[in-house]
C-alpha cells in the first residue's frame, strides 16, 4: 500500500510516470542572446523542479544554441563534423549549469554526455541513466547522441525510446503550435491537437523529421507550450488539454 506521500505525488502526477523535458539552450540566455541568464537558468530549473517534486520521474535534454551551433561555424570554414562535436560539447556546459542550479535547490541529479568526459560528467549508458531515475534524481542528458550531423530533437526523440519516456515536453516561447506564424500574424491561432505526419507534410517547425518520425513510430506524444509562463508545466503535467499542443497519431 502506497504511504499517504506516495498517494499524493500520484494524484498529482497526471497521467505521465517518466516524461522528457527538451530544454533549448536559448531558454537559458536573455532573448536574442547568448551564453546564460541569471533569471533564464532560475526560471528553467523552477520548471524542472515543478516536474520532479509532482513525483515524476524526470530526464531533460539540453540544447546548446545559447552556447553554439555546428551549422553557425560555416563562415570559419570549419568541417562540419567538427563544428557540430563544438556543439556538442556546448550542450554539456548548459548541463552543467542547470545541474549546479538544481543542486543549490536541493535537488539530486547527474549529468551523462554521449561524448566520453568521465572526469566531469558520466558516460550515457541506458540501464545507468534508468537506474538514476527509478531513485528519484533528476538525469540531464547531455552532447546529443555523440554524433554529428543530428539535432538535440532527434537526441530527445532517441533517449524517449531509450528511457521509455511517456511523453516529450517541448518548453518554447510561444503557446504552442498555430495554423501561421503567430510572429507574422496576429490573427494566427493555436492548434491543441495533431498528427506526427501533418506536422512533417506542413513544414512545421517544431521538431525536425527524424525526431517526428522516431516518436510517431513509437507512438510517443510530444506536448510543445510556453515554458517561460510560469505554472504551465504544472497544467502540461496534470494532463490539461487547454495548454500547449499535443502531436500524437490521430489514428
Amino acid at each position: 500500500m502506497a504511504s499517504d506521500d506516495e498517494g499524493s505525488n500520484l494524484a498529482r502526477r497526471g497521467p505521465y510516470q517518466r516524461v522528457l523535458l527538451k530544454v533549448s539552450g536559448e531558454s537559458l540566455c536573455k532573448p536574442g542572446g547568448s551564453g546564460f541568464d541569471k533569471e533564464a537558468i532560475e526560471a528553467c530549473c523552477r520548471q524542472i523542479v515543478a516536474v520532479h517534486e509532482s513525483g515524476i520521474q524526470t530526464a531533460v535534454v539540453t540544447g546548446g544554441g545559447n552556447m553554439v551551433r555546428g551549422a553557425q561555424l560555416q563562415h570559419l570554414d570549419l568541417d562540419r563534423a567538427q563544428a557540430d562535436y563544438m556543439g556538442m560539447l556546448g550542450t554539456v556546459i548548459n548541463a552543467l549549469a542547470i545541474q549546479g542550479r538544481l543542486e543549490a535547490m536541493g535537488i539530486e541529479t547527474r549529468v551523462l554526455s554521449a561524448i566520453m568526459i568521465n572526469q566531469v560528467v558520466e558516460p550515457y549508458i541506458r540501464r545507468r541513466a534508468a537506474r538514476h531515475l527509478e531513485k528519484g534524481r533528476v538525469v540531464i542528458l547531455a552532447a546529443g547522441t555523440g554524433n554529428p550531423f543530428v539535432s538535440t530533437d532527434t537526441a530527445a526523440a532517441l533517449r524517449a525510446r531509450e528511457l521509455a519516456c511517456d511523453v516529450i515536453l517541448k518548453g518554447t516561447k510561444v503557446g504552442g503550435v498555430f495554423d501561421k506564424d503567430p510572429k507574422k500574424h496576429a490573427d494566427a491561432e493555436i492548434i491543441t491537437e495533431i498528427d506526427y505526419l501533418e506536422v512533417i507534410n506542413r513544414h512545421i517547425q517544431v521538431m525536425d523529421h527524424t525526431a517526428l518520425t522516431m516518436c510517431r513510430e513509437a507512438k510517443v506524444p510530444i506536448v510543445v507550450f510556453n515554458m517561460i509562463e510560469e505554472g504551465n508545466i504544472e497544467r502540461v503535467i496534470s494532463g490539461d488539454p487547454e495548454i500547449g499542443t499535443i502531436i500524437k497519431s490521430s489514428t
